[in-house]
């Protein structure tokens, strides 16, 4: 453990978030400061980059539930423990920056962002399982996750200064899933059955972190429309890559238990993939049918009126 954490943190790069955040472009917000309300005439960001950036910041906020289900099921000394800070102060920079960016730009409701963060870090954070080595699969599957989910984010925004700032948290969130990509490495060398087991059971029942706050499930499926994050992204840039890097299929001398969840993993794979395909027909289907309906509205709105 402690070579991983001395090769973090020789790898990461010291960054700040209010050099990130576009303060020139705000202004006081209505309150005691007497400011302008928020409208939402003022954001330009397109709906489904609105949601995501919501729901990215939501994920972000409930630091205090993730860092407290890794810690309770481990020790806070040596190498671990200073990891586990160092990771957790990490993290803390995502939900600053972004919410700076939010408020400055006024991309949200502000209000409304408010009430949301006090209902998401006020229900906490449930783990799926218990036990170390599934909330370190879990967390490896959820920094990657969350890494292509900024990334995207950004680019669906529209705006170089968000793109800029979400791809300095994805380059994060990625230091940190190898961190815990090895950690599962070095465990399939001592216990490979308990740690097939442990990824077979989040891999099959993994959910976003965030699935819990308001609003959660029209956002999600906005924000899979839109190509941001959805089943195909999670099955080709998530699972897949994730479980080659480990070479779980490679495996050897794996006892029943770990084969028992070797088999379900391949074939919880095969269904994911068989849905995200039929997903990605369905909304190529549904996108045709939209620009079908403008154009013809378009076509009748311009015909000469009949006298």
């Amino acid at each position: 453990m402690a070579g991983l954490v001395d090769r973090h943190v020789a790898a990461a790069r010291e960054w700040f978030p209010h050099q990130y955040v576009p303060w020139s472009t705000g202004r006081d917000f209505d309150g005691p400061l007497g400011g302008e309300p928020w409208k939402e005439d003022q954001s330009v960001l397109e709906p489904a980059a609105r949601s995501a950036l919501i729901v990215n910041l939501l994920t972000e906020d409930n630091l205090p539930g993730y860092h407290h289900a890794l810690a309770v099921n481990s020790t806070r000394d040596g190498a671990w423990g200073e990891w586990l800070n160092r990771w957790t102060a990490e993290e803390d920079r995502h939900a600053s920056s972004i919410r700076g960016y939010l408020h400055a730009t006024r991309a949200v409701d502000p209000v409304a962002l408010e009430r949301a963060r006090m209902a998401q870090v006020g229900a906490g954070f449930e783990p799926p399982a218990a036990g170390f080595l599934s909330g370190v699969a879990y967390v490896a599957l959820q920094e990657l996750a969350t890494r292509i989910s900024h990334r995207n984010t950004g680019r669906a925004s529209g705006d170089p200064l968000c793109e800029r700032l979400m791809t300095r948290i994805a380059q994060d969130e990625n230091l940190h899933m190898v961190v815990y990509r090895e950690i599962l490495r070095a465990a399939l060398e001592v216990a490979p059955d308990q740690v097939l087991v442990a990824l077979e059971e989040n891999v099959r029942s993994f959910r976003m972190p965030g699935h819990a706050m308001p609003g959660f499930a029209p956002m999600a499926a906005q924000i899979a429309v839109a190509g941001v994050y959805d089943l195909r992204l999670h099955h080709d840039d998530v699972l897949v890559p994730l479980l080659r890097s480990l070479k779980i299929f490679d495996l050897a001398g794996l006892g029943p238990r770990g084969e028992q969840a070797r088999d379900s993993l391949a074939a919880h794979l095969g269904h994911l993939d068989a849905r995200a395909r039929l997903f990605v027909e369905r909304r190529a289907q549904a996108l045709a049918a939209r620009r079908r309906r403008a154009r013809e509205d378009q076509t009748a709105g311009a015909a000469p009126v009949a006298t």
